[in-house]
Parts: C-alpha cells; sequence; structure tokens
C-alpha cells in the first residue's frame, strides 16, 4: 500500500507539474490561448491526475484527501517556481532598457583599446596603453573586466561599468601620453 500510494503520487506530482507548466506557458505567452489546445492539455492532464487521487481513495479514503492537498500544493509551488524564473530573466541586462546603445558604446571603447594591442605603430607609440604595470592600465583593464561582468549579470549597472570604462580608457590615454583627438573647425 505505502509502494502504490508513492507509485501515483509521483504521477500526481509530474502530471500536476506538467499541466500546470504547459498552460502556464500558453495562457501567458500565447497569442491568445486556443480553446482546442487548452482544451487537450486539462484533459490530458486529467487523464492521470483523476486516477492518481482516485485509485489510492479506493484503497484508503484519507488518501483523496492527501492526494488533493499534493495535488493543489503542486500546482501552486509549480506556479510561484515559473514566476520567480519570469522575475530573473526579467532582470538580466540584456532585457534592460538602453541596453543596445550601452552594448554598442562598450564595444566602441573596446575597439578603441584595440588598437593600441593591434596596431604596431601605436603600439610603439605608446607602449603604457599595453602595459599592465602602469596603474592607470592596470584600472583600464579592471573596468574592462567589471564591464563585461555587468553585461552578463543580472542586478548590475552596466551602463555605469561603461562609463567607468570610458573613463579609464581616457586616463590610460592621458597617462601614456596620447594626443587628445583634434576638435572640428567651428562654422
Amino acid at each position: 500500500m505505502p509502494a502504490m500510494m508513492l507509485l501515483w503520487g509521483a504521477a500526481l506530482v509530474l502530471a500536476t507539474a506538467a499541466t500546470t507548466y504547459v498552460l502556464h506557458r500558453k495562457l501567458t505567452y500565447g497569442r491568445g490561448p486556443e480553446p482546442d489546445g487548452v482544451f487537450w492539455d486539462v484533459f490530458g492532464g486529467l487523464v492521470v491526475i483523476v486516477p492518481a487521487i482516485l485509485v489510492p481513495t479506493v484503497q484508503w479514503s484519507p488518501a483523496g484527501l492527501i492526494m488533493v492537498f499534493v495535488g493543489m500544493a503542486t500546482a501552486a509551488a509549480t506556479l510561484v517556481s515559473l514566476r520567480k524564473v519570469e522575475r530573473i530573466h526579467a532582470a538580466e541586462p540584456r532585457r534592460r532598457a538602453g541596453f543596445s546603445d550601452d552594448a554598442a558604446r562598450h564595444e566602441h571603447i573596446l575597439e578603441q583599446w584595440r588598437c593600441y594591442e593591434l596596431d604596431p605603430a601605436r603600439t610603439i607609440d605608446f607602449p603604457a596603453m599595453t602595459d599592465v604595470r602602469t596603474a592607470e592600465t592596470a584600472a583600464l583593464t579592471r573596468a574592462m573586466r567589471e564591464a563585461e561582468y555587468c553585461k552578463v549579470t543580472a542586478g548590475t549597472d552596466y551602463r555605469a561599468a561603461v562609463e567607468r570604462l570610458a573613463e579609464a580608457l581616457a586616463v590610460a590615454e592621458r597617462a601614456a601620453g596620447v594626443p587628445a583627438p583634434a576638435l572640428p573647425a567651428p562654422r
């Protein structure tokens, strides 16, 4: 009898969780619920859920109440878990407003720095830009790591990290003696 209760309990938990998940996805993210699809999803879940409640009840009457409680708890836990995952996904940096602009600026700053790494003439002219023993260049590499970390980590301020990276590049360039870009002549 306990083995049968465990077997039907496992079937109940799995069927309830799967049915709750499928219905939540369809009703939340679908392009409007299709009545036939929802009906068949509910029907398919109930084909397992109802026997998982009734069969143990026939053997031991309190089992029905226990199984109903297990099913309701499973559905509630599944919904809570889904909402928690949705909140985590919503906090991802790439889903924030302005992320694409920040990522483009970040890439532009990295492209500026790559010129010092990849252009032999610039490497010879400004060796401090690639020498991490220089305090300003070491700060630049730390700012690069921070910006990359903030780009992929939820709960961080990516925009502020990119701003710090831009400032670190400017400071490193000044310390290395890189001439400031010429401003366009006023009209």
